[in-house]
């Protein structure tokens, strides 16, 4: 099978699933948010913006398969600290996305948890103005 190909059914699923573009849409507004603050942040660093992309890819998986099993696993330390834990746990997942992909690396703890309060606040308010025009066109 060649490229062409693959990139052409895969076009066809994104059309005929709505589900599947808003994933792909995420993953796409959270790279160029983090390729963003790689710019800003002295701390972090990302190559390319292709590994920005992958960089968003394993956040996305990490987020759905690890996060709740540390949360479940943090939860008597996150209800005594108000859910304020939470960001720490966000700040392990960056720092242990920079161990899987190549090219993105974080120098230290503090960077990490600047810049998981920063994308997950910009691509929050980048989310919410979306779901504000969907709803507007309905």
């Amino acid at each position: 099978m060649e490229c062409t190909d693959i990139a052409v059914e895969t076009i066809i699923l994104i059309r005929q699933n709505p589900r599947f573009m808003s994933i792909v849409v995420r993953i796409i507004v959270s790279a160029v948010v983090a390729f963003g603050l790689s710019y800003i942040l002295r701390g972090i660093h990302i190559d390319t913006f292709l590994t920005a992309l992958v960089l968003a890819i394993v956040l996305a998986i990490l987020n759905a398969i690890l996060k709740p099993i540390l949360i479940i696993l943090t939860f008597p330390i996150t209800i005594i600290t108000f859910g304020l834990f939470l960001f720490v746990i966000n700040a392990c997942i960056i720092l242990l996305a920079g161990k899987f992909v190549r090219g993105f690396s974080v120098d230290g703890f503090w960077w990490a948890l600047l810049f998981s309060l920063l994308l997950s606040i910009i691509t929050s308010l980048l989310y919410s103005d979306d779901a504000k025009k969907r709803r507007n066109s309905e």
